[in-house]
């Protein structure tokens, strides 16, 4: 069966132009849309679809309240938030809702697919230069909160898992790490987009992951990586 999907965002265009995406996409369904929160408290409650995309910014209620009162309705409603700002304390307001993914709108249609193929099959997904600027916070915080100098993730040695990865997964995750997309890891490596999801697909597998934010967490854990 489709995965069902109400499109909730108050600019006609916008809307227009993800409904035109996801069209093309087999096993995805558009199934209504919404121009504000209110509105689609009641859409989802008609059509109790299995991914919502929210904006974030909307008139009356915004995506952030909207997706708490549904999430509070419907357990095993999940939702994508959508939204051009990259803020670390959007994304932290938008998580605490409930929502299990969150997009910025400078998205390329890759990105946007594989948020929602991830986010129904129970995972969670952030835009990759999102979870960059988070991870870059968390290790902020951690320095200046921890008694122990030595454990804080500033202070981590830093070193290649190249007991695990080959030297250019080492590369492919640092750029990840960096809040790359795959097209931009091309560019910067000058191979191919479907090299760098092979790439990306290996290293996922390797380190016993289900997406790139857990890796990129691992990562910096382990000290594999270098969050710059």
């Amino acid at each position: 069966m489709a995965t069902s999907i109400v499109l909730i965002d108050d600019h006609k265009l916008f809307r227009e132009g993800i409904k035109r995406i996801l069209e093309f996409e087999q096993g995805f369904e558009v199934v209504a849309e919404a121009g504000d929160g209110s509105e689609a408290i009641d859409t989802i409650k008609e059509h109790q679809p299995d991914i919502v995309l929210m904006d974030i910014n909307m008139p009356d209620v915004n995506g952030v309240e909207a997706t708490r009162q549904i999430v509070d309705q419907y357990n095993d409603l999940k939702v994508i938030i959508l939204s051009i700002h990259d803020d670390e304390s959007y994304v932290t307001h938008a998580l605490k809702s409930g929502a299990l993914g969150y997009m910025l709108k400078e998205m390329d249609t890759e990105e946007l697919v594989n948020a929602i193929k991830i986010v129904s099959q129970g995972g969670s997904y952030i835009h990759p230069k999102v979870t960059h600027n988070l991870l870059r916070e968390y290790r902020r915080l951690s320095g200046e909160t921890s008694d122990n100098s030595n454990v804080a993730f500033e202070y981590i040695e830093y070193r290649k898992p190249l007991h695990l990865l080959t030297r250019r997964e080492c590369e492919v995750l640092q750029l990840m790490t960096d809040g790359r997309s795959n097209r931009g890891i091309s560019e910067d490596l000058y191979i191919s987009e479907k090299t760098v999801k092979n790439h990306v697909s290996n290293i996922l597998q390797k380190m016993n992951v289900n997406d790139r934010t857990q890796a990129v967490v691992t990562a910096i854990k382990e000290g594999w990586v270098q969050v710059r």
